[in-house]
């Protein structure tokens, strides 16, 4: 087997930390007044279900996937050159993504389901822009 890469070993650290404290704090909790903190230690199964599905993820992945170069001990600086990939250079689609549901959760806060629907409307058209924006425009391609 390769050696997995730093960010696994990582996520299998926190892991195996969660799994150690989650039962802890189930026996803490159980002997108070109040009995088990049903809250705190279901947020702690879920995360450390969490954790570990990112650990099997990244696991399965740093054995599968060719080494990287910041990853080999005799890499140089050269060997990580080339295009990482592309990044988008600005967009308003995202600031309007977010009024609009922003919108709708006022609308739900207050009751005012005719606000929700717009929102709701408006989102699409802002999640539609957002999604097609290089399709169009200046940074067409």
């Amino acid at each position: 087997m390769k050696s997995m890469k730093g960010e696994t070993w990582i996520f299998i650290s926190c892991t195996i930390f969660l799994v150690l404290v989650t039962p802890t704090y189930y026996f803490v909790t159980d002997g108070s007044d109040h009995g088990v903190d049903w809250t705190g230690f279901s947020a702690l199964v879920m995360c450390t279900l969490l954790v570990a599905m990112v650990s099997f993820y990244l696991g399965f992945h740093a054995v599968k996937d060719p080494a990287r170069p910041e990853d080999l001990d005799d890499a140089e600086i050269a060997d990580g050159a080339g295009e990482l990939g592309f990044f988008a250079p600005h967009s308003w689609w995202p600031l309007w993504a977010a009024l609009t549901l922003s919108t709708i959760v006022f609308g739900a806060a207050m009751e005012a389901y005719w606000l929700m629907i717009i929102g709701g409307v408006l989102g699409a058209l802002a999640v539609s822009g957002w999604i097609y924006e290089f399709y169009r425009g200046e940074h067409a391609h």
